[in-house]
Formats: structure tokens, C-alpha cells, sequence
């Protein structure tokens, strides 16, 4: 016994040895398997994303006979950087296109909740088109109301435009959403029927229901209305002033 307890310190020295030097701390970031850039590891905040997103895709019923409306918008970039292509517009019953409104910006994130945009904005529809220089904001405002605040610049004037809208899950798939945008130019733009000041107003609630998380139709009420100036101009062409619209609809993302 004795005889064998040099042999077995020797063995377990030559261990502790050996633990040491495997447990060598003196390499460099480097030699990781995935080099860390500043002290810090690598992130994915540089891929390329796309989204399309129909918000309202809706027809609206009221005595004077309704319109179909389409709001959509769709954006590719990385989690910073990104281009938005924004439109929408009404088809009445005479089949003519109105509100016409095309936008192309380019978007950049300026804090966790929002982002500024800048780009151009150009009326297309069936009366005369108007171009217009664009920037604004977007994202989530306090309580998580979905916020887009915009001004635009012409030769004409300028103008401004507030949107807002919450949804508030009633069940996980029920979804119960109000809606508002309002419109306030500089001038008036007889032709295109906007007036000085506060110009028109689209408000609405929707029900919808997700039976697919792509593909949501919905129920409501919206109720639009037009303000001075916009208001005798709609009423020297004998259209409504305001009112309230049944609605129906389906909302997809892509």
C-alpha cells in the first residue's frame, strides 16, 4: 500500500497539470467560433423584411347609396431602415375614383415605438392631380394607439393629416377597433373639392373577427363629414355634407 501512494500523487498531480492548462484563459475574442464585433455579439437587425398590409377593403351602405373604400400599404427594408408605399382611395356608385392618395416614403426608426417618414405623395383619381412633399411620423403612441401624424408641402399650400386607431381584443381572435382621420389645409382646392381649414373627417368603428390571422372580415359603422369651406363646396355639387355608413369588409396581411 504504501508503495503505491507515490505513484497515485504523481498521477494526480500530473491531472491537475494538465486541467490547467486546458483551462488557459489568455485567448481573445477571435478565437470564438463567431467573432464578437466591439464586445458584443453579432444580432440580426440587418435583414431584409417585407409586410403588405389591406387595412380597409370595405363597401359602405347609406340612403344616398354608398362607395367602396381600400386603404392599403406595404413596406421592405431591415428593422432601421425601410420604404413604405402607402394608397388609398373610394369607388362610387357611378363607378368614378375619388380621395385618390399614393404615397412613397422612406422610413427610419427613431426610438423602440416610432419611426420618421419623408417622401412624396402624389392625388391620383379621376379629378386633377396634385403632388405633394411628405413627412411625418408613425407608430405606437401611449397604450399602444396606432398613430401616423403627416405634413405635406406644395406650391399650392401645405396640409396636414391625423390618423389614429386602438385595437381592443374582446376575445383572441374578436377585435373591436375605432378608427379616425381628419384632413386640415392651408388653401382651398376647389377642383379637388378641399377646403381652408379643417377640410373632412372619416371615423369608424369596426368588429372583426381573425378566423385567420391573415385574413380578418369585419362589420361596422363609419361616419365621414365635411367642414366650412370643403362643406359648401360638396353642397354646391349636391353631394352629402356628412353621414353615417353601414360597413363591411375583410382586412388581409401579407
Amino acid at each position: 500500500m504504501r508503495a503505491r501512494l507515490p505513484a497515485t500523487l504523481a498521477l494526480i498531480l500530473c491531472t491537475g497539470t494538465a486541467h490547467a492548462a486546458d483551462g488557459n484563459t489568455t485567448g481573445t475574442m477571435d478565437d470564438a467560433p463567431v467573432a464578437y464585433v466591439g464586445g458584443m455579439p453579432p444580432v440580426m437587425d440587418r435583414m431584409l423584411y417585407s409586410h403588405a398590409l389591406l387595412d380597409e377593403f370595405e363597401a359602405r351602405a347609406n340612403s344616398d347609396g354608398g362607395q367602396f373604400r381600400y386603404d392599403g400599404q406595404a413596406w421592405f427594408g431591415t428593422d432601421y431602415d425601410k420604404l413604405w408605399l402607402k394608397s388609398e382611395g373610394t369607388v362610387g356608385t357611378d363607378g368614378r375614383f375619388g380621395d385618390g392618395d399614393h404615397e412613397v416614403l422612406y422610413d427610419r426608426a427613431v426610438s423602440r415605438y416610432f419611426d420618421v417618414q419623408s417622401g412624396v405623395r402624389v392625388d391620383i383619381d379621376a379629378g386633377p392631380t396634385r403632388a405633394w412633399g411628405a413627412v411625418g411620423v408613425e407608430g405606437l403612441a401611449l397604450y399602444f394607439f396606432q398613430l401616423e401624424a403627416t405634413a405635406y408641402f406644395s406650391d399650392r399650400g401645405a396640409a396636414a393629416r391625423l390618423q389614429g386607431s386602438y385595437d381592443l381584443l374582446l376575445t383572441n381572435r374578436l377585435i373591436l377597433q375605432p378608427q379616425v382621420e381628419m384632413n386640415v389645409y392651408s388653401t382651398n382646392d376647389r377642383a379637388r373639392g378641399n377646403g381652408r381649414g379643417l377640410s373632412d373627417l372619416d371615423t369608424g368603428l369596426r368588429l372583426r373577427y381573425e378566423w385567420h390571422r391573415k385574413i380578418a372580415p369585419y362589420l361596422g359603422v363609419t361616419y365621414t363629414s365635411s367642414f366650412d369651406q370643403a362643406a359648401s363646396m360638396a353642397r354646391a355639387r349636391g353631394q352629402r355634407v356628412h353621414g353615417v355608413n353601414v360597413t363591411a369588409g375583410i382586412r388581409l396581411w401579407f
